[in-house]
């Protein structure tokens, strides 16, 4: 199998795990490419000789299967980054247990060892797109997470027209709003507050950061339906960010976000539940009286 690495350059003490990756795939006798970028981090930074590997720049590769060294954040760009190629991610958490990247390094010998022996799932999950009228995105237009439009430094609250399918929903007097996948609920979008969705559930969230009115709530609508919204702000313009991606955007300026025409396909090991890491994560369960 050929697997194409990306990995957090920001974890230097983590380069242990990195190295006993890398052994596990020897012994495998994988092929092995790794991100410019990672490669240097790991042979300069990390003085770790990798001998039979080979680099790509971007998004510039063929792989079996992607891995992402790091944590979700980490997940995220390695997901832009394969687009709509259709490479199945697994998410290696060097870090605190994450949603995405849910394979410890404890577990990496086991969950190679069931990847060649074909013991493993690849789930689908869905990506949004966002468009700007009058005025095309700099960066990539894609979040496997959640597209947020949000005002900008310590500027007042913005103004959000929203509609769904070209019928109006309702202004937002808020920080921002939060249009977030399944995969995102867990994520910006919870901490705002959002509902929790399960994977697969072919929904999206709304939800506003800090609104004005506490009467207004999150609200969940089918991933087929298009959502415009039409910001107005007192400083005239505002951020729009893709999964921590963030660029500024006129006052003015008409979003149209919908479900992309991709999924991201992410590689699960048999016994991984999405409760399970939810009961982890949130500590479900867990008495904190003393």
């Amino acid at each position: 199998m050929k697997f194409a690495l990306f990995g957090n350059t920001y974890q230097a003490k983590k380069s242990a795990h990195i190295e006993r990756l890398l052994s596990i795939l020897e012994k495998h006798e994988a092929e092995i490419t790794i991100s410019r970028e990672f490669y240097d981090f790991l042979t300069e930074d990390q003085h770790l000789s990798i001998p039979n590997a080979h680099t790509f720049e971007g998004n510039n590769f063929e792989a079996d299967m992607v891995l992402s060294i790091g944590g979700d954040g980490t997940f995220l760009k390695a997901a832009s980054l394969v687009g709509d190629k259709g490479t199945p991610i697994l998410g290696i958490n060097t870090g605190r247990l994450g949603f995405l990247a849910d394979v410890s390094p404890e577990e990496m010998e086991e969950t190679f060892d069931d990847i060649y022996k074909g013991r493993y799932q690849i789930e689908d999950r869905s990506v949004l797109q966002v468009s700007c009228e009058g005025q095309p995105l700099k960066g990539y237009p894609f979040g496997l997470n959640e597209i947020a439009v949000l005002k900008r430094d310590s500027s007042s609250m913005i103004t959000i027209h929203a509609a769904i399918n070209g019928a109006p929903l309702t202004t937002y007097q808020a920080d921002g709003l939060v249009i977030a996948t399944p995969t995102g609920s867990t994520a910006y979008s919870l901490s705002i507050g959002g509902p929790i969705i399960v994977p697969h559930s072919n929904t999206i969230a709304i939800t506003p950061v800090a609104p004005h009115s506490l009467n207004v709530r999150p609200i969940v609508i089918k991933d087929e339906w298009e959502i415009t919204l039409d910001v107005e702000s007192r400083s005239h313009n505002f951020l729009i960010a893709i999964d921590g991606r963030s660029e500024t955007c006129q006052e003015g300026t008409r979003l149209t976000i919908r479900k992309a025409h991709y999924p991201i396909k992410v590689v699960k090991r048999p016994n991984h539940v999405f409760f399970h890491t939810l009961r982890e994560k949130m500590m479900w369960g867990a008495d904190g009286r003393g």
